[in-house]
């Protein structure tokens, strides 16, 4: 499985050479301290079932490997984690086997490389992948998918041109993809590379770069997609306003040739975002003390229903922006996109913001307090993952500065909720996170502090339940 995991991430996104010296400048901090952010009208016409099948079967990637090429590398046996038919049968579940508009048969990877991940030796649809590591680079393996393709196929094959735009975006790719650290993800990265030689108008690929992106790799950790559903902006800053269905779709820049292509994909992910709306968190599955329980909801409501809402009977989620002076988390992933980023500047002028359903990019200074259902299975925490539990996180003392978890879906820690760690002696390994690092700093949301222990153990029992 590892094996073949691992050849399908070397046709997406790698390497990269990270440098410190064009990071974001800090600058004073605003005036403002919270921003709600306004709703705005949404698909909702969209079937939730028809939305699965789109997500594990459909074309949105656009392009991909021909399957003639990869259909020796699939299962032996059907994958029984999402139990397809046809040839998706015996693909594993976090890649599509398609047909291109050209009508030829690929495969690419899904949403569910990254949107899904195990937990206790389960697969959950909608968890962010944190053990994905993209710290290895595998551009030579890219380079040679690239020279298969032009070998075995002529150059006006439909083969060769179902190929093209995939291969020219993994082609790029290898020269700024590369993370950091283990466990997080350079989704944006990823996206921002895609754009480098797409006209923003008609998403052609072209000869002449739209920009140069920074060195160094910026990467976040991935939120559950259940939540989805209350957000009134997507990412971790806000940024991402108007149609869902536009900003959900960015992926498939991999390997969509046009906006004519484009335009079909989109029609499908009304579909996609019912089902989002539809999915739920996994249940904490463990026996819950009621008197901690109800004595965590007092604890909660009072210190922390402010800014990441209700979950009684009265749910309600603020959708509120707050701003880097106030959260004090590490504030480089923010500031990235509101200074420095192109990738803004490029969706603001393209397809995706310039046609109906509109989207936009909007960067501010600040992190949006995120919903907290499933919070308890959503473990590492902070927008860049730098908190291995939140027994850590509401106590910022003993925040570790290095840690170190194990590749086991299996070795949940119940007591502190998060993933068991231990701390390193040397800085070798895998699976090391290093909070010194720029953008990686533990600093920040130390709202817990305050709270006596028997509070945070109460606190945590009822996280534990939403």
């Amino acid at each position: 499985m590892k094996k073949y995991y691992l050849i399908f991430i070397s046709t997406l996104l790698f390497s990269s050479c990270n440098s410190y010296k064009d990071l974001p400048t800090f600058t004073e901090n605003p005036a403002w301290k919270t921003q709600e952010i306004p709703a705005t009208a949404q698909a909702n016409t969209g079937n939730a079932e028809a939305g699965y099948k789109y997500l594990t079967e459909g074309d949105y990637i656009g392009g991909g490997t021909p399957f003639e090429i990869m259909k020796n590398k699939m299962l032996k046996k059907p994958d029984t984690v999402l139990a397809r038919s046809g040839d998706n049968q015996f693909a594993f579940y976090w890649g599509n086997v398609f047909k291109t508009t050209n009508g030829t048969k690929v495969f690419a990877g899904n949403c569910l490389t990254c949107h899904s991940s195990a937990l206790n030796g389960k697969v959950v649809l909608g968890l962010g992948n944190s053990f994905a590591d993209f710290k290895k680079s595998q551009a030579k393996t890219t380079k040679l998918l690239r020279l298969l393709v032009s070998l075995k196929y002529k150059k006006n094959s439909p083969e060769r041109e179902a190929f093209k735009p995939y291969g020219n975006s993994i082609k790029v790719l290898p020269t700024y993809i590369i993370t950091n650290n283990s466990g997080v993800n350079p989704a944006f990265r990823l996206e921002e590379a895609c754009t480098i030689y797409r006209n923003p108008v008609d998403l052609l690929h072209q000869k002449k770069a739209n920009f140069k992106p920074i060195k160094y790799t910026l990467a976040s950790d991935i939120p559950p997609l259940w939540n989805i559903t209350k957000k009134n902006a997507l990412y971790y800053n806000g940024m991402g306003r108007g149609s869902m269905t536009k900003l959900l779709m960015q992926a498939s820049l991999l390997g969509i040739p046009d906006t004519t292509a484009a335009r079909k994909v989109n029609e499908n992910f009304d579909d996609i975002l019912a089902w989002l709306k539809s999915i739920t968190p996994p249940p904490y599955p463990q026996e819950i003390d009621n008197v901690k329980l109800i004595a965590g909801q007092t604890v909660f409501e009072k210190n922390c229903s402010n800014c990441h809402g209700t979950y009684s009977n009265k749910s309600k989620f603020p959708n509120k922006l707050v701003a880097l002076h106030i959260v004090k988390t590490d504030p480089l992933y923010a500031r990235y996109f509101s200074q420095n980023s192109h990738l803004v500047e490029w969706y603001n002028k393209s397809w995706f913001a310039n046609s109906t359903p509109k989207s936009t990019l909007q960067a501010e200074d600040g992190y949006v307090a995120p919903p907290l259902d499933g919070i308890w299975a959503s473990a590492p925490y902070l927008h860049n993952g730098s908190v291995p539990t939140l027994d850590d996180l509401l106590n910022s003392s003993q925040r570790p500065i290095k840690w170190q978890r194990s590749p086991s879906s299996y070795d949940y820690d119940y007591q502190k909720i998060g993933w068991k760690y231990t701390i390193p002696t040397k800085n070798k390994g895998n699976r090391i996170y290093d909070t010194k690092l720029p953008g990686y700093s533990n600093a920040g949301h130390t709202f817990g502090d305050k709270l006596s222990p028997e509070e945070r153990t109460n606190l945590i029992e009822y996280l534990k339940t939403l």
